[in-house]
């Protein structure tokens, strides 16, 4: 009688496991795609500013620039470039 405790036990660990993993797999995904994103606005940040060096023209790196042109793309390339000029 113990190990049919112990099966019916491990088939609803396995259970619980597939559907909270379900579950968890569209934000997981979405999360990963945000941080990629951000990753790559972090490295155009770095090109405008290695290429900005010339005509002294930089863009600060921090969380929120990243995550604007990762989000925005070129949009927020053009966005941060305004702001930059108007503040």
């Amino acid at each position: 009688m113990d190990n049919l405790y112990i099966l019916l036990a491990w088939v609803a660990g396995i259970v619980l496991v597939l559907l909270f993993g379900k579950a968890l797999k569209v934000p997981l995904k979405f999360a990963l795609k945000i941080l990629f994103n951000s990753l790559l606005g972090g490295m155009v940040i770095i090109v405008i500013n290695f290429l900005g060096k010339f005509i002294d023209f930089y863009i600060s790196l921090n969380i929120f620039s990243a995550l604007i042109v990762g989000t925005l793309g070129l949009p927020g390339v053009i966005l941060l470039i305004i702001l930059k000029f108007l503040l």
